[in-house]
């Protein structure tokens, strides 16, 4: 094994073996990151989340201004699914297991890899965030802070599992969620009111919005696969009975939409059906959805480093926030196809040729 290959291993099981869920704090893991930053500069950005929970992003930076910057965020998705236990690291034929592995501690641990093993005077900066499996707060937080901001960037590369492929736009999304109400009561003595009969036909409206994103071409983009967007819906009735009448009925439509296409009919099309049925709607939007050109110059950078040409991808990233900062490629290792699922791993290899090309990213500003 490679020095690379035994020093990013050794961090990334580190930070797997620390529980950082979305829903619980992520300090103790930014205190474990914050241990491998001596001689960097470090802001803490501290919030609360929606849920009254503590959360800490990092902005670290050592030498001078006006370079680039690597990302990634601390949190993990639930533990879902896991039959191994999900926070005890282990490496099977050179491959390494657990719960974030791939989804983001193994690329977190290739980043600050190739920030430490940098000269003094090459510009350095990690952006490390939280709650990117959910709200995105710590990367609005990031691209808020005067730190930051002062530190004049050329660009941040998201380290994302993309295979190392760099990866020059994604999409985003906008969360609706229509509340119908009724009126809670046994169901055998008709004096209740079920919420569901009001949140069907919303639903159907939704269904035809459905059908017009993935059927009608003047919706499709062709430069992500698939062209059509996701427009995916989870209904909760809240553990209510079968012989209960459901008081509160509960929608939620992810809409992850590209940068060059015209989706405000479709915007249009959930808030008048929302009206018509006469359920409430809220919504939680990221970012505008991120998209370098082809010939933007990181771009070209992250193609020169990889030699492998930029595409798209159709899932959201932070770099839906953090392009307020600066421009954003995503480039990391490992695949998204083990993300999010009972078997997350990245092969260590992958991981050590994260490290190499993160340095040639920052040693080229």
């Amino acid at each position: 094994m490679t020095e690379d290959a035994d020093a990013v291993l050794r961090l990334a099981a580190d930070l797997v073996a620390i529980d950082s869920r979305s829903a619980i704090s992520n300090i103790p893991v930014a205190d474990r990151i914050e241990a491998e930053l001596t001689g960097f500069e470090i802001e803490r950005v501290d919030y609360t989340d929606a849920n009254g929970v503590a959360k800490r992003a990092l902005v670290a930076h050592r030498g001078p201004t006006g370079g680039y910057a690597l990302s990634g965020h601390m949190d993990t998705v639930p533990e879902t699914g896991w039959t191994d236990p999900p926070w005890t690291p282990r490496v099977i034929d050179g491959v390494l297991h657990g719960l974030g592995s791939v989804d983001m501690k193994g690329p977190v641990a290739a980043c600050i890899l190739a920030a430490r093993g940098l000269p003094a005077d090459v510009p350095v900066t990690l952006l490390l965030t939280t709650d990117e499996e959910t709200s995105k707060q710590g990367a609005r937080a990031v691209a808020a802070s005067g730190f930051a901001r002062s530190l004049g960037l050329k660009g941040i590369v998201v380290a994302e599992p993309t295979g190392l492929a760099p990866v020059r736009g994604h999409r985003s999304h906008i969360e609706y969620t229509a509340v119908a109400t009724g009126v809670q009561a046994h169901s055998s003595t008709g004096l209740g009111t079920n919420a569901n009969w009001a949140l069907i036909p919303f639903l159907a409206e939704m269904k035809t919005v459905f059908e017009r994103l993935r059927h009608d071409p003047i919706f499709h983009d062709n430069a992500y696969d698939p062209p059509f967007s996701d427009f995916n819906l989870v209904i909760d009735n809240h553990g209510t009975a079968v012989n209960v009448t459901v008081a509160k009925a509960t929608a939620r439509i992810k809409f992850r939409r590209s940068r060059s296409i015209d989706y405000a009919g479709i915007e249009a099309a959930v808030k008048d059906a929302a009206e018509r049925a006469g359920v409430i709607l809220t919504e939680k939007r990221e970012g505008r959805p991120p998209e370098l050109p082809l010939d933007h110059p990181l771009v070209r950078l992250g193609e020169g480093v990889t030699g492998q040409v930029a595409r798209t991808a159709p899932y959201g990233t932070d770099a839906s926030e953090l392009q307020d900062l600066a421009p954003c490629l995503v480039l990391g290792p490992g695949s998204i196809a083990t993300a999010h699922t009972p078997h997350e791993c990245v092969a260590v290899a992958d991981l050590a040729a994260a490290v190499s090309l993160f340095r040639k990213v920052l040693g080229s500003a």
